[in-house]
């Protein structure tokens, strides 16, 4: 029986051709100008973005030798998403959210800056990393509720799930273009100058906001600050199941799954004995893997319950067939095909809040979301590789395939609960 939470379907001759509607026009939301504008921004930003993160990473090496510094700055640069986006949330519902990036995105533009030039300035320490980086996670905290949420201001909710899949498969190349770019710079020129790239890609995104066409965007109107915001948006998302479930699932997913960082590494050298060429190589794969099933994700119009409960049974069952591979190649190739599910998994549960959501609770549901699926890394990141150097290569990736199976079995039947009770309700008295 279908669930209550999904949208009727039609049948019949019209399903047949609505479903070819759906599944046509893999890039149609760039056919609306302002997307398109802010698309190409973001391919220059986000591919700078990782040559930071490529170089601050071997930063850190440089200046300790130490992998337990490694992993304290990047503590550092997402504990505050974790403290922070709730609170955000709000401010992000209050303000006008293209000014508010902007703002967010100068500012990365400022501490990329500053990086760099401690750095070409040869004055650089470990303390200014870990402070800039701590400053990039509060900034951060605001910008990503922001900028999911704006995503549905320029495109409306027919090509949302379009829209965000796109942006999945322009992060996923950005994850290939950026490091592959920074690996050649730092041989060639060191660290800091993916510093100055970096900060120099932040205008490119700039002055694609300020390029957009304020008659076509479609705000929610600003929230007025009153006291319980926050406790509100709580509220707001615990009695509505289509925005709690997702939610849930996506903790448990983002705790435990989503720490590739550390589970590949680990899984490339405890289990396979393999070097950097091993872990670069199952890392494209997962890479190349989400491009296409972006694009794949893409292809339909309308995010539903059912479908997302399926993407994470199907990229729990995956994961647990890579860890449990006899050979590199064959968890790489599962890899692979995980990196592409993952992926629809990611895009239908960002598509689905959104939808789901009232445009004055967008911010609030989606720094939600962020604290989900980013802020967690200061907790699975570290329990994740406590697991995997205790009990083996292929425990961390176990654990989070097990654990994503769970969630997508238990989100499954957390929405037919939901549809009996709504059934029951409405069942006719009986005298």
């Amino acid at each position: 029986m279908r669930s209550v939470l999904e949208e009727p379907e039609e049948s019949g001759p019209e399903a047949t051709r609505g479903l070819a509607r759906r599944r046509i026009g893999t890039f149609r939301a760039l056919s609306r100008r302002n997307f398109r504008i802010y698309f190409i921004g973001q391919i220059i930003s986000n591919s700078g973005t990782w040559m930071q993160t490529v170089a601050q990473s071997w930063l850190v090496l440089e200046l300790t030798k130490s992998g337990v510094a490694l992993g304290l700055v990047s503590a550092a640069q997402f504990l505050p998403i974790l403290l922070l986006s709730p609170l955000a949330g709000v401010y992000v519902d209050r303000a006008d959210k293209r000014r508010l990036l902007v703002f967010t995105q100068s500012a990365f533009a400022l501490i990329a800056l500053v990086l760099g030039i401690v750095v070409l300035a040869k004055v650089v320490a470990l303390w200014m990393v870990f402070a800039l980086a701590g400053l990039m996670g509060i900034v951060n905290a605001i910008d990503t509720p922001a900028r999911q949420s704006f995503v549905i201001e320029m495109v409306g909710k027919k090509d949302l799930a379009n829209a965000v899949s796109l942006n999945a498969v322009l992060m996923n190349s950005a994850r290939v273009i950026g490091p592959a770019i920074a690996g050649a710079v730092i041989y060639r020129f060191g660290v800091g100058p993916n510093f100055i790239a970096n900060a120099i890609s932040y205008l490119a995104v700039i002055a694609s906001l300020l390029m957009l066409r304020a008659s076509e965007l479609m705000p929610s109107t600003p929230l007025q600050a009153r006291k319980g915001q926050l406790r509100e948006g709580l509220r707001y998302v615990a009695r509505t199941p289509r925005l709690g479930i997702p939610l849930l699932m996506m903790l448990v997913v983002g705790t435990l799954a989503y720490e590739f960082q550390v589970s590949l590494p680990l899984l490339t050298t405890l289990t396979f004995h393999l070097g950097a060429g091993a872990y670069a190589a199952i890392t494209a794969a997962l890479g190349a893997g989400a491009v296409v099933g972006g694009l794949a994700a893409a292809t339909f119009a309308k995010p539903s319950m059912r479908r997302l409960a399926g993407a994470a049974l199907v990229f729990g069952a995956l994961m647990v067939v890579a860890a449990l591979m006899p050979t590199f190649y064959t968890s790489l190739g599962a890899v692979a095909v995980a990196g592409l599910v993952s992926i629809i998994f990611l895009s239908t549960a960002n598509a689905l809040l959104q939808i789901t959501s009232k445009p004055e609770m967008r911010g609030r549901v989606m720094a939600l979301y962020t604290v989900a699926f980013l802020g967690t890394t200061p907790i699975g990141a570290p329990l994740v590789g406590y697991i995997s150097q205790h009990f083996g290569g292929r425990a961390g990736i176990l654990v989070g395939g097990m654990a994503t199976v769970i969630a997508g079995a238990l989100g499954a039947l957390a929405m037919q609960l939901v549809r009996k009770r709504r059934e029951d309700a409405t069942q006719p008295a009986v005298a």
